[in-house]
This record gives C-alpha cells, sequence and structure tokens, in this order.
C-alpha cells in the first residue's frame, strides 16, 4: 500500500477540488468527511481507475519482449534448422523462443502460436501474413531390410503382394492414408498410427512400406525410395505469421532473418 504524507493528499484534493468545481470533503478538526458529490462519483473514480490499470497493463505488455513461440511438425525442427535458431539466438541474445511442436493445426488468430511452418493444401486465412517456402512433396518409402525380404515397387501398378503402415487422426488431413487406400488392398495395411512418428519409425522397422515427406526422407540414408514424387500429394509450405504477433519489432525482426534462410534448407 502507497503511503502519502497528509498535506500532500490536502493539496492534492484541493486541486481536484477546482479542476472539477466540486466540494468533494468536509472538513473538521477529526479529518476528511466524503460529500454526497463525492459519493456519487466514487463509481466512475473506480472505472476510471480500472481502466488506468488496464491500459498500463496492456501497454506494458505490448512492449515487453515475449518468447516467439513457433509451430510446426517436430520433424521441421532438424538439425539444419536449428542452426537457424541458435545463429538468431547468437547475435541477439535477449530474444527467447518457445517450441510447439505438432501435427495439429493451431489458430495462430487465436493467439495459440506466433508463427507456423506448415504444409497444407488449402489457402492460408487471409489475415495471416505468408512467406511461402517451398514445394513439400511425398514419394513411398521402404527400409533396406524391408527391400532385402520383399523387394521394392517400381510403380503405383506393382504395389500388389506388399505390406503398408499408415497416418491417420481425426484433427490431420488425411490426404496421405486416402491416397494409399485408393491404391492398395485394406488388408495390405498392416498398420495404422495416430503418432506420424511412430509410422516413420515402422518404415525404417521394415514393418511396411510407407509414405514420407522427400525432404525428411532423404536425411535418413537407411529408408530407400521405390518411386516418386507423387504429384497428387504435393503441398504449398508455408511460413505463417500471426497478425498481431507480425506488430511486434522482435518478431518482424526474427521473420526477415529466418524466412530466407529456412527456405534455403529446402532448395
Amino acid at each position: 500500500m502507497l503511503n502519502v504524507a497528509q498535506p500532500t493528499v490536502a493539496r492534492r484534493i484541493d486541486v481536484l477540488e477546482n479542476e472539477l468545481g466540486l466540494t468533494l470533503f468536509e472538513r473538521d478538526t477529526r479529518g476528511f468527511k466524503p460529500t454526497e458529490s463525492a459519493r456519487k462519483i466514487v463509481p466512475f473514480a473506480e472505472a476510471i481507475e480500472k481502466a488506468a490499470s488496464e491500459f498500463s497493463k496492456k501497454a506494458n505488455e505490448l512492449t515487453e519482449i515475449r518468447p516467439i513461440r513457433v509451430t510446426a511438425y517436430s520433424g521441421n525442427f532438424s538439425p539444419r534448422v536449428t542452426e537457424i535458431f541458435s545463429e538468431y539466438s547468437a547475435l541477439n541474445p535477449d530474444i527467447a523462443f518457445e517450441f510447439l511442436p505438432s501435427v495439429k493445426v493451431l489458430d495462430l488468430e487465436g493467439g495459440e502460436a506466433d508463427i507456423a511452418l506448415r504444409i497444407t493444401s488449402k489457402e492460408p486465412q487471409q489475415n495471416l501474413i505468408c512467406r511461402k517456402i517451398s514445394t513439400a512433396r511425398w514419394s513411398l518409402y521402404g527400409s533396406r531390410g524391408y527391400a532385402e525380404k520383399h523387394g521394392l515397387p517400381a510403380s503405383c501398378e506393382r504395389l500388389s503382394d506388399h505390406q503398408f503402415v499408415t497416418f491417420k487422426r481425426r484433427d490431420v488431413p488425411a490426404a496421405l492414408h486416402e491416397w494409399l487406400i485408393c491404391h492398395v488392398a485394406q488388408d495390405d495395411i498392416v498398420m495404422s498410427f495416430s503418432e506420424i512418428d511412430l509410422m516413420h519409425a515402422a518404415i525404417k522397422s521394415g514393418h511396411g512400406l510407407g509414405l514420407m515427406n522427400d525432404k525428411l526422407a532423404e536425411m535418413d540414408d537407411t529408408l530407400i525410395r521405390c518411386f516418386g514424387p507423387i504429384e497428387d500429394l504435393s503441398r504449398q509450405h508455408l511460413m505463417l505469421i500471426a497478425p498481431e504477433a507480425y506488430r511486434r519489432p522482435e518478431v518482424k525482426a526474427f521473420v526477415k532473418f529466418f524466412a530466407p534462410r529456412y527456405a534455403a534448407v529446402f532448395k
């Protein structure tokens, strides 16, 4: 609680009464007693105090440097990409990052994240700031162990007599799964996962063939591409920024630094 000397309080009351043209307190030897006019304007004074407090709080939030929250599928945070974050952090040690790895599409406009590295077939929401990174492509892959036992199909017409694993969950577009069920028999899909990393692990373990992003798969020399890329599965690879976040100078500066370097990883 703030302690203010009584003479200072009295002077401030005098100034306020002169400004308002009202007598707010009756003075006597026992101190100050609020007048009827004072009691009537108390709710308005409290409203002004609350508004001023909220104004100050919001101003502090807007000027405070907060972590930049970045969401993407965990595979996007590869060593080459994390090097870009590390380089930026070395140049700007006062800037912190919060990483939100997820295949689920987070709501940027709703404040769930500041920046999204996203692969999508849909046009982004008009209010979002958008940087196109690349065209993402998928192919059918198998492990070296699977190839030694069963061989690998060279085209869509040679998928029979092979086993497949797939990825499917309700909150993620099912384009990869739908392509697979259109080209292979249901009984040939031996495993289905709700976590994409588990599907990748199953492919690498030789349990079956599966669809993988070419850039992600090329980093693993235990995988062999059967055929592809499959053009029907090509998607836009975008960097999306929430408009409110982009108004923050530190976010705008980071985007300018990060976007071209991130795009270079996928060339």
